[in-house]
This record gives structure tokens, sequence and C-alpha cells, in this order.
């Protein structure tokens, strides 16, 4: 999808593309807003679920280093440092340090950790499927008409 310069008419292609990319973004919102309130409902900071997630998911091994995490959350090494410590202070990861290189640290699930992503996991795909959040077809379908939600 290319964006040219702004062109009058509402009708015109630019419009359009700006629409859709604006509807995205209003469901995509409504997503991480789902997932900040699941989270802490169950007892999980929204930053702990997607790094059990990236634990889980992003490598495919089961474990992740902590630059790996930092890649996957987007965040600085030494944030996931201390968020990978809060989170095994909360028995949700372990970390298992190898060899003789002290800084190689895999971070693994907990069985406990394991249970809230599975949980937390299967809330999300729920809510996925309710709002129908498909990238590849929110910038083709046709936006509709956003209706103010109460309490916003």
């Amino acid at each position: 999808m290319r964006f040219h310069r702004p062109s009058s008419g509402k009708g015109s292609a630019n419009a359009l593309v700006l629409r859709r990319l604006a509807w995205f973004r209003y469901n995509l919102r409504r997503f991480l807003r789902f997932s900040e309130r699941a989270t802490r409902e169950h007892g999980l900071t929204p930053q702990q679920y997607v790094l059990l997630l990236g634990i889980a998911g992003y490598t495919g091994r089961g474990w992740a280093t902590i630059s790996e995490l930092a890649e996957f959350l987007q965040e600085r090494h030494n944030a996931v440092v201390g968020l990978v410590q809060r989170a095994a202070r909360k028995g949700l990861v372990r970390k298992d340090q190898r060899g003789r290189d002290r800084r190689f640290v895999r971070v693994r699930l907990t069985r406990q950790g394991a249970l809230a992503l599975h949980s937390l996991a299967s809330l999300h795909l729920e809510e996925l499927k309710r709002i129908e959040l498909d990238i590849g077809q929110a910038l083709k379908a046709k936006p509709q008409i956003i209706k103010p939600a109460g309490g916003a």
C-alpha cells in the first residue's frame, strides 16, 4: 500500500488508507487493553505475561537468553534483567547458569509460570477470535463506524 500526497475529497485512496490504518490501530489497542486487564486480574503485570510468552515461544526452545528476551520485548538488556529477577522472585521463571561464563543465563518457565501462561494465552486467543483481529484482513477490510464505549 503506497501513501501519496494528500488530495481533497473523502473518496480518495489516501483517505481509505488512513481509515484502514486507524481501524487497525483501534482494534489493536482494544486487544492490548483487554490484555492489560486480563493479566492484572490473574495477578501478573502485562510485562510479566509478555515475558512468559517470550520465554515459551520466541525461540522455539522453551527457554531464552536475556539478550533474546530484550529483543522480543524491545527493551534494554538491564531492564529485562530486572524483569526476570522480579519474575523469579514471584516463582514464574528460573534462571539457569551453565558453564564458566556466568553472563550466559537461560531463562525458563517454572510450573507456576507455565500454568499462568497457559491460562492467559487461552483467554487471549478467545479475545482475538471475538474481535476478529487479523492484521492482514484489517488492512483490507472496509472500516466501520466506531461506537463510543461507556467508561473509556
